[in-house]
């Protein structure tokens, strides 16, 4: 099968879709679906190593502190290093219940690294940090 850089940004939307979908259900297990084994997300005061430590994380937050809340997040590029990796860059923030808009001191911009892997795009690395208000 022959794919596309179209196809391929498709599927990354896809894959950031389908994790926010998951979010919003609080499914840690499936949140995490997308990841790769050793994934690694940094963020304000945390670093997880792995798809499992992302995942317990997930999960406790999600049974207290983001319980009912959701994301939005806007991709601003996508740029493929090769064949097989992207980076994606985005601007994020957590609606929390009732919340219609993301506060500005609660946005972030992400830096995603995806990478192919038996034709399916993985998440292999997420960095996010608050946007300058400035």
């Amino acid at each position: 099968m022959t794919m596309t850089r179209t196809d391929d940004c498709a599927a990354i939307n896809q894959v950031l879709a389908d994790q926010y979908k998951a979010w919003a259900a609080g499914d840690a297990d499936t949140f995490v679906a997308d990841y790769t084994e050793h994934a690694t997300v940094i963020m304000p005061g945390a670093y997880r190593r792995n798809r499992e430590e992302v995942r317990q994380s997930m999960a406790a937050s999600f049974a207290t502190y983001l319980q009912n809340s959701t994301v939005t997040d806007e991709i601003q590029d996508i740029r493929f290093l090769g064949q097989d990796y992207a980076i994606v860059v985005s601007k994020a923030g957590i609606l929390f219940a009732g919340e219609t808009e993301v506060p500005a001191d609660r946005l972030v911009n992400a830096t995603w690294v995806l990478q192919r892997c038996d034709d399916r795009w993985l998440v292999a690395a997420y960095h996010n940090s608050p946007v300058d208000p400035s």
